[in-house]
């Protein structure tokens, strides 16, 4: 059902906890599974110098809060937003159908922390090309792209 790669971060989770003094902090929920995701950064230079994640979930959530905190770090704040869910799934090697909506609230976890980070420093950052927490309540399949 699940590739080693998702195991393995479930079971090994990476960047667990939380961000001291974070500058941003997003948080997701899917009511449909009761996943939570909670995601904090530090951004230093435009970039994400750090990034931690709590989740309350399946092996598919805490294994795609783990990857996208692998994913997000170092990147800028515009790649970061870029990152979408089916780039989540793919690194873990693929998740099954019903659990895509993992990868979307990941996703959206880590978009919804740098939006909060945009907002509170008043900066001039698009973020309508974001995926958000409504995106994980579809019906399960990755999107192209």
């Amino acid at each position: 059902m699940y590739t080693d790669k998702v195991m393995e971060h479930f079971t090994n989770p990476r960047n667990l906890g939380d961000v001291d003094n974070p500058d941003g902090i997003g948080q997701v929920g899917n009511p449909t599974c009761g996943d939570i995701m909670r995601i904090s950064i530090k951004v230093e230079d435009g970039r994400i110098a750090d990034v931690k994640f709590r989740t309350l979930g399946c092996a598919a959530a805490i294994a795609t809060s783990s990857i996208t905190t692998e994913m997000a770090v170092g990147r800028t704040l515009d790649e970061a937003l870029h990152l979408t869910r089916a780039q989540v799934a793919a690194e873990l090697g693929g998740l099954p159908p019903s659990k895509m909506h993992c990868s979307n609230l990941a996703a959206a976890g880590l978009h919804a922390a740098i939006k909060d980070y945009v907002e509170k420093n008043g900066l001039n950052l698009d973020l309508s090309g974001m995926e958000t927490e409504e995106d994980a309540h579809g019906n399960g399949e990755a999107p192209e792209g």
